[in-house]
């Protein structure tokens, strides 16, 4: 099978290489994949930024394909089903945390392209555990980076204390921000998108902003009041200093929630959040049943990731343009 893997620890590319078909093992499913996103968390295995990795290693955490081939005694799957592999592509099932049922915060958490052998390459082996079933209603290219960003975006939401008729905004319109627009609208929040330019407006409006707030001409904060206060930011930028001016925007009880991840302190003003019972939450991605939950809410909504599509074989091209900010809004490699 052809593959492209990150060759060794200093060496921060891809390579196309081809490698012997895996077998797997019990608990374990072998799947054809057919997409693959290409989501900015890959920098975590290209740059060798992830604790303990070993290589070679083929990224991918956005999987969708079908089961090829089962381990023994692996029970409640069939060969050829449709399945999808996310961030959570399985867990321990024995330390404190998956004690308690949170299998996404388990200690030991198996990440795919981190942990084990990603959806860079047209067969990998998963734990059946970290799988989700893909509805019908969506196709593979569909279906590949709603296992990451859009189950980020869904699940963050959904969990919040933000209510129907909320005032909820979402701080940037970028991989994950327009799909976090197109989520809030249909969960019925009074959606608000903020982004830097005018020339963002019509897109946020198309994906169902009720509000614009051009971040680079506007005082966010007073806009944001000037709606009512929002009850939650959903900050999908990965910049700290982006996500400050959003504070004075929060209402009493608002919520600042981060789902894009940044090296970079957060400076925040405690005493202005104590008087309005404010609070900074951030939120990972969620388990393979979370998953499923975010891809049938996107089949029956119309919600829909905005992808570009490259080979396999231009796997370095397409996270070249996932990281120079160029994709417009996914990039999806199909296999």
């Amino acid at each position: 099978m052809r593959a492209a893997v990150v060759p060794s620890a200093g060496d921060a590319r891809l390579e196309l290489r081809d490698l012997p078909l895996p077998e797997p093992v019990r608990g374990q499913a072998r799947v054809k994949v057919e997409a693959c996103g290409v989501c900015h968390s890959d920098v975590l295995t290209v740059q060798n930024i992830w604790p303990g990795l070993s290589f070679p290693r083929a990224p991918g955490h956005e999987v969708a394909g079908t089961i090829d081939a089962l381990g023994p005694d692996t029970d409640g799957w069939k060969v050829g089903e449709r399945i999808g592999v996310g961030w959570h592509g399985g867990h321990d099932g024995t330390c404190d945390r998956c004690r308690r049922g949170d299998f996404i915060t388990c200690r030991n958490l198996q990440i795919p392209g981190i942990s084990y052998d990603g959806g860079y390459q047209q067969f990998m082996v998963t734990p059946v555990v970290g799988m989700a079933r893909i509805p019908d209603a969506l196709t593979a290219v569909e279906a590949a980076p709603l296992m990451c960003a859009g189950i980020t975006t869904f699940n963050s939401l959904r969990n919040s204390d933000a209510r129907a008729g909320d005032l909820v905004a979402i701080l940037g319109i970028g991989g994950l921000g327009h799909l976090a627009v197109q989520y809030a609208a249909k969960m019925g929040f009074r959606t608000a998108a903020i982004a830097r330019g005018s020339d963002k407006e019509q897109l946020a409006r198309s994906l169902g902003a009720a509000h614009y707030i051009d971040s680079s001409r506007a005082d966010v904060a007073a806009e944001l009041q000037r709606l009512g206060g929002a009850k939650l930011v959903l900050s999908t930028v990965t910049a700290a200093d982006a996500m400050e001016p959003v504070f004075g925007g929060l209402g009493v009880d608002g919520e600042l929630l981060v789902v894009g991840a940044s090296f970079a302190p957060l400076p925040v003003n405690t005493a202005a959040m104590i008087g309005a019972r404010q609070s900074i939450q951030a939120w990972p991605s969620g388990t393979s049943a979370d998953s499923e939950d975010a891809m049938n809410f996107s089949a029956q909504t119309g919600v829909r990731a905005m992808v570009e599509t490259m080979p396999l074989e231009r796997a370095q091209d397409a996270y070249d343009r996932m990281l120079s900010g160029a994709a417009r809004f996914r990039m999806v490699l199909t296999i």
